[in-house]
């Protein structure tokens, strides 16, 4: 993907971009792509630069899902594999790391140069990203992440949208910045506060939020390193302008109710940008977003440098819930979830077995045959309407079926629980069909 530069697009040309939202969880993942993000981005409790977030994603299964999940909807997963390592952590990457590349996993960020090279040599054709945690900010570093191989890298948030600028003239690289979350007093990945007063290194995904605590500055108490939060609604146009691609939101310790409203309020805005529109921030949206989390106002880098009015001090991260808007903003995630549409054709002709065939998206298509022969109504005969109901019935699964054509005889007999083994079987195999694209051959790994 070729990063766009103002002077380098067409006029009206319209900006392409990723919104990439954080998952603590599968829920959270499911909340995330329902609310409209490209992308996801999540990591299970190792090697990850959030050990402690809590997620249903340490258990191989359901990061496997999350995979899954987001390839059916057609979205993109990146995994975080954002720790320096340990030597002996090496021995046990690629048993780590090869369901899920086998799965289609859709990237990697990684902060260890050496892990980078390791993922490089053995899978070639999985992307990888530069994480924040690398502390690029300057268009040298960005250099060096390219000839490295990397297609990536996720900028520090003290970078200035003139900074993002003077990188993507300069590189062909993916631009990765943060447009929403909290900020650390210090650049990620080059902070030892919390090592050195907690013994947990942010390094090793187990930093300690030193910078959020009380401290004491002259006989008085406050929170003098507690940074406000990054907020950028207002600044999406002159960030795709500046020549960012992905624009990511921070929270992977964060709730589903946090996440969804979050990414479904950048979604709108996004577009708009993403348009070439001109649009005022509601100071309705301005206070949902600071209904789910508030730590004293917004802040960000992109416009200015320093200065104090950039720290929250003594205010509180979180503010008194009211519950209506929270029951508002719990059934606009709620009304927000869908299913994949189907199209069915089934087929009943006397003395054959049925044949059930399903169309996705983009004209993917699977049929399958049933267990034992279509037979002639007796007494009771099957209705189009037992039928179709039948058919149509998909549960928990991720489909819909929205059309069904019933071809055949009108008067059959056929069990309504090999009916119902047809319809399964047929929606097990559309979904394998859509994950197969993504899936990979373990033996096409470089070694």
């Amino acid at each position: 993907m070729p990063i766009q530069n103002k002077e380098n697009l067409k006029e009206k040309e319209p900006y392409k971009a990723e919104l990439l939202a954080p998952a603590a969880s599968l829920e959270v993942c499911k909340v995330a792509v329902f609310a409209g993000a490209d992308a996801i981005y999540m990591g299970g409790q190792k090697y990850s630069a959030r050990a402690f977030a809590k997620s249903s994603l340490s258990e191989e299964d359901e990061l496997l899902e999350a995979i899954h999940f987001c390839h059916l909807y057609k979205k993109k997963i990146y995994m975080t594999l954002n720790t320096l390592f340990k030597e002996g952590e090496r021995k046990e990457l690629f048993s780590y790391m090869d369901p899920y590349y086998e799965a289609g996993l859709d990237g990697v960020i990684i902060q260890d140069l050496g892990i980078g090279k390791m993922l490089a040599e053995a899978y070639p054709d999985l992307p990888l990203h530069a994480s924040t945690q690398m502390t690029v900010h300057t268009k040298e570093a960005v250099g060096l992440i390219e000839k490295l191989g990397i297609e990536r890298v996720v900028l520090s948030r003290e970078c200035s949208l003139e900074d993002i600028s003077d990188i993507a003239k300069a590189s062909p690289l993916e631009l990765e910045v943060f447009i929403h979350g909290s900020m650390c007093y210090s650049y990620s990945g080059a902070c030892f506060m919390s090592s050195l007063l907690g013994g947990r290194s942010g390094n090793r995904g187990r930093c300690a939020g030193t910078c959020r605590l009380c401290y004491s500055s002259k006989g008085k108490k406050g929170n003098y390193l507690s940074m406000k939060d990054m907020f950028t609604l207002d600044l999406l146009k002159e960030l795709l302008e500046a020549g960012a691609y992905s624009l990511k939101i921070e929270g992977r310790m964060k709730s589903a109710l946090y996440t969804g409203t979050v990414v479904s309020i950048y979604r709108k805005y996004l577009d708009l940008a993403l348009q070439g529109s001109s649009y005022k921030v509601s100071e309705e949206d301005i206070a949902l977003l600071k209904e789910v989390y508030d730590r004293g106002g917004y802040s960000s880098y992109l416009e200015q440098h320093n200065g104090e009015d950039m720290i929250a001090f003594g205010e509180k991260p979180f503010r008194k819930e009211k519950e209506e808007v929270l029951s508002k903003l719990k059934q606009e995630m709620e009304e927000r979830e869908r299913k994949i549409p189907l199209k069915g054709s089934l087929h009943l002709s006397y003395d054959e077995v049925p044949y059930f065939s399903l169309e996705g998206e983009n004209g993917l298509s699977v049929s399958v045959e049933g267990s034992q022969p279509v037979e002639k109504a007796k007494e009771k005969i099957l209705s189009r309407g037992q039928i179709a109901k039948q058919m149509k019935k998909m549960g928990n699964t991720e489909f819909s079926l929205e059309e069904l054509s019933i071809l055949g005889e009108e008067d059959i007999f056929y069990p309504l629980s090999f009916l119902n083994q047809l319809r399964r079987d047929g929606v097990e195999k559309m979904r394998e069909a859509i994950l197969g694209q993504y899936r990979r051959n373990q033996r096409l790994r470089g070694n």
